[in-house]
Parts: structure tokens; sequence; C-alpha cells
């Protein structure tokens, strides 16, 4: 997993309505990157679910919830529309995981990414990482208002 400290790689990802997201797009501002393994995975629809309930006391702590994993845009669309969320989610489909991988949450031997955060700070270095001992175990919301706070 990347570690605090570094600087993140840049990245351009297709959106949920298929269009191209960079990293570099949020300079300025803070970005947590949310590593998930699949769209309409139970656990997955529980993470996503949370975080939406809360996606307005991160914005107002000045940073953006970024959803990754390697499903396509198309799911995404469905994804986000079935659960009513309003962040953005990218698509790490083809070459399948590669900003994932760059990142160092892809599990090989299941070929998606692992449950993780990353909190990226407005200059584009890594401020804080969390990486779930299992796809499993899903980060409490907490977790980044914890690193929202400590990152100032």
């Amino acid at each position: 997993m990347i570690a605090a400290g570094e600087r993140a790689p840049d990245f351009s990802l297709p959106d949920h309505e298929g269009n191209e997201v960079s990293l570099a797009d949020f300079r300025g501002r803070k970005v947590v990157l949310v590593f998930y393994p699949l769209d309409f995975s139970p656990v997955c629809t529980d993470q996503l679910s949370v975080y939406q309930e809360v996606v307005p006391q991160i914005d107002a702590a000045g940073a953006t919830l970024l959803g990754i994993s390697v499903d396509s845009s198309w799911a995404h669309r469905a994804f986000r529309e079935r659960l009513g969320l309003s962040m953005t989610l990218l698509s790490d489909f083809e070459p399948k995981g590669e900003v994932i991988r760059a990142y160092g949450a892809y599990i090989d031997e299941v070929g998606h990414g692992n449950r993780s955060l990353v909190l990226i700070d407005e200059d584009g270095i890594v401020r804080w990482v969390h990486e779930s001992p299992t796809p499993l175990e899903i980060p409490g919301a907490n977790l980044i208002f914890d690193a929202l706070e400590a990152t100032g």
C-alpha cells in the first residue's frame, strides 16, 4: 500500500458518465480515494451507503470523496442510481486495476481492489492511508473524519 508522505500517483479515469476525471482536477482540495471491490456486492453497498450519509460533512471539511473500483462506467452509473449516491465513482476497468495497483490496493488473487482509503492533500501528497485487513471489513466513516482532523 502507498505510504503517507509519498506523492500520489496521478491518474485519469472515466467516471459514471464516461467523462475523464483526473486527480490533478482536484489540486488545491483534499481528496479521499475510496478503493472498494465491486459495485452491487452487499458489503460495498453498505460501505458506500454509509459514506453517502456523511458526504456533506466531508465536503464541509474541504475534501472530495472519489470511489474507485474495477467496474465499468455503466455499472457505476446503475450503482449510483440504485443507492442514490452523489459521490463520483471512477472506473479502473481497462487496463484492469491499473490505478488501484499504483496505490498498492489491488488483490491479484481475487482480481479487484481491497477496501482501502487514501487521503491526499491539496498539493497531491498522500497524508493518510487505511487498508482493511480483509475486503469484508468496512472502514468506518469515523476514520475519514479522524484523518481529516489529524492532517488539518
